[in-house]
């Protein structure tokens, strides 16, 4: 059942006016001996109405409500938060009860409202969250190289920064790597993210504004995700510099020891890499997009039942992923094409590549049975994840093409401007 949130603000001053007041008027009508008795009575009435603004507004349902009710992670629901976090970003919550009723930015649905619009002009941030192995390289430099604005995101040679202003004036619209650089940490999480992006856009533009967020990501198939990860690992790859940024502090080593000795684990074996607990590549997509803090973060001991915290983090990230204003998934390039640009009122320059050949792919291919279950039972979580978010990005497909009057037309044309114009700014470096 829906529950409506009622606020009252109720302030201390505001009583002890009333409770001067309404001695001071009695003293002076009554007889001294009956003015105690007044006093003590107009006291235990107010005591009384203050009690029942606090139990009836303040006090938390699981510790005042009349009859007892444990709150399990069963009551966790995929429901699209209303509101749209016009300001300051989310603050860090620990406990699951509270911290599910937040919501980073506007949701998906808030997004189709018929009378959205995008407004780069005003405050509106496209937050890029960007899961190591999924095709977001690509598709930053889409975002920073490809769109069709105003005013162009400017790109140079032998960096890998753009600019990305407002036609109006000097402010970034994109908070990405290719746009900002990594402001909050190295492939940033949704923990991270959601924490950060205010008060760093602030920083960065020396204003303190209310900005309307929305929240963007890649998901891949979490097989061939995982598999593209060992084989990066496996060349050198290391992203040591990732802060794992949550509850205020970055995970201790302690809570999130090293895999490997030395600067890399260049070489490491299949064996090894799946072998290791605190390997982040298994269930990244899961992690990274829920919100840690419900688990006391990188600390195991808040939550030691395994399956418990496995169960929570599972449905945050389903239910930050459905909030999300858009998602793509890197198997379905056309389709994400379509519904990035159908959501937002923007158009690419070029159509997004499919590429169905990958290192990761001639590994599975080659990979034993025994291999390919492992590999399988440490990203369960993310397996389920992205069914999930197959089955929601279809929904969102169906939906779209059905309020596309033209559909056939941009669906065929997908990368192919109107005007023709040809887009021709810098290459940014190749980034492995």
């Amino acid at each position: 059942m829906a529950k409506n949130n009622v606020e009252v603000q109720v302030f201390e001053t505001d009583f002890a006016v009333l409770l001067r007041e309404s001695v001071t008027y009695e003293i002076k009508m009554e007889p001294k001996s009956s003015s105690k008795v007044v006093s003590v009575v107009l006291i235990c009435f107010i005591l009384a109405v203050s009690g029942i603004v606090y139990f009836g507004y303040f006090c938390p349902d699981q510790v005042c409500a009349l009859t007892t009710k444990d709150t399990g992670w069963a009551d966790w629901t995929l429901k699209i938060p209303s509101q749209d976090n016009l300001g300051k970003p989310l603050a860090i919550h620990s406990d699951p009860v509270s911290a599910k009723i937040s919501s980073p930015g506007l949701s998906y649905d808030d997004v189709l409202n018929e009378n959205f619009q995008f407004d780069m002009k005003a405050h509106d941030v496209m937050v890029f969250l960007h899961i190591q192995k999924t095709g977001g390289t690509s598709f930053g430099k889409h975002l920073v190289r490809d769109l069709d604005l105003e005013r162009p995101c400017t790109c140079h040679r032998k960096r890998k920064r753009c600019y990305c202003f407002r036609p109006n004036r000097n402010e970034n619209w994109l908070f990405s790597r290719y746009s900002t650089g990594w402001k909050c940490g190295l492939h940033a999480d949704w923990t991270e993210l959601t924490s950060c992006v205010d008060s760093e856009l602030d920083k960065n533009e020396g204003d303190s504004v209310k900005r309307r967020y929305f929240y963007i990501t890649l998901l891949r198939e979490p097989v061939s995700r995982y598999l593209s990860e060992f084989r990066h690992v496996q060349r050198g790859a290391t992203w040591r510099n990732a802060r794992h940024w949550c509850g205020g502090r970055p995970a201790t080593p302690a809570e999130l020891p090293p895999c490997y000795a030395g600067s890399t684990w260049k070489g490491v074996t299949l064996d090894e890499f799946t072998a290791c607990p605190y390997n982040l590549a298994a269930n990244r997509q899961t992690r990274m997009l829920a919100d840690l803090s419900l688990v006391g973060c990188y600390n195991r001991s808040y939550m030691p039942s395994a399956a418990e915290r496995a169960h929570v983090l599972l449905a945050s990230a389903k239910r930050n992923l459905a909030a999300m204003a858009f998602f793509g998934l890197t198997e379905h390039q056309r389709i994400s094409q379509y519904v990035f640009e159908e959501t937002f009122g923007l158009r690419f320059a070029v159509p997004f590549e499919q590429h169905n050949s990958t290192l990761s792919g001639a590994t599975l291919s080659s990979l034993d049975p025994y291999w390919l279950d492992r590999v399988r039972s440490l990203n369960s979580l993310d397996l389920e994840l992205y069914d999930f978010a197959r089955k929601l990005m279809h929904e969102r497909f169906t939906r779209l093409k059905a309020r596309d009057a033209q559909f056939e037309e941009h669906f065929s044309h997908l990368g192919i401007l109107p005007s023709g114009r040809d887009f021709s700014w810098d290459v940014l470096e190749k980034d492995e």
